[in-house]
């Protein structure tokens, strides 16, 4: 297993490359600016691209998408629900970076809750997480007891609720039941800031950690 992250673009963006070892096969998770740094790491570790998966589509995680599409041929592979997320992403770049980017095009393939991902020797499960999009999704290696989190929960906190699409009770609910549901030694690696473990977030988090629960028990 080759787990590899580097952080691009304006916004801090975690992308990272999850590969096979023996095979050499890997995908790209969330390419989301910085294609030629992408592209050199790749090369850099002797590694060819399946596939491109992105937890979600807002801007800040797809920058990069048709670079990485266009040098490696690799199909690019979103939820449907991130449909009109994706399609708002020229201007909602032009809301917050002032910048004129091309439209991303659509996706080659569409994920779905419970499917597997086969990178040569290794799996990635899919877990439909919405609550930040509409479409967020994790990807969880189990034999490396790891996930990749995207947007949704982060080292002492959660993703933003107040963007369109988004919903706070939904987010928590997503990460109750598709991310705490994990043991403790899982890694969660997000899609900004440094990675944290379920383990901290189930004692320390305060938006969904057990403190939380217990104060809403006494409260209830």
């Amino acid at each position: 297993m080759i787990v590899k992250g580097l952080t691009v673009g304006l916004l801090q963006e975690n992308c990272y490359l999850f590969g096979c070892s023996r095979t050499r096969r890997a995908v790209v998770i969330d390419p989301g600016d910085n294609a030629r740094a992408i592209l050199r790491l790749l090369d850099q570790q002797a590694l060819t691209v399946e596939k491109i998966i992105n937890t979600h589509a807002h801007f800040d995680h797809v920058m990069a998408v048709n670079a990485i599409r266009g040098a490696t041929g690799a199909p690019f592979w979103l939820h449907r629900s991130d449909l009109p997320i994706l399609h708002e992403l020229p201007n909602r770049a032009r809301l917050w970076l002032e910048m004129e980017i091309e439209p991303v095009e659509d996706p080659d393939e569409y994920l779905e809750h419970g499917q597997v991902i086969q990178v040569g020797d290794e799996e990635l499960e899919v877990r439909w997480t919405p609550g930040h999009a509409p479409g967020h999704v994790v990807f969880v290696h189990h034999a490396g007891r790891r996930v990749f989190a995207g947007d949704t929960l982060f080292q002492g906190s959660i993703g933003r609720f107040d963007l369109p699409g988004a919903d706070g009770p939904t987010l928590l609910h997503s990460i109750r039941t598709e991310l705490l549901s994990l043991s403790d030694d899982y890694a969660v690696y997000p899609g900004h800031g440094p990675a944290t473990t379920i383990g901290y977030e189930r004692l320390h988090n305060p938006y969904v950690g057990e403190q939380v629960q217990q104060d809403a028990s006494r409260h209830g």
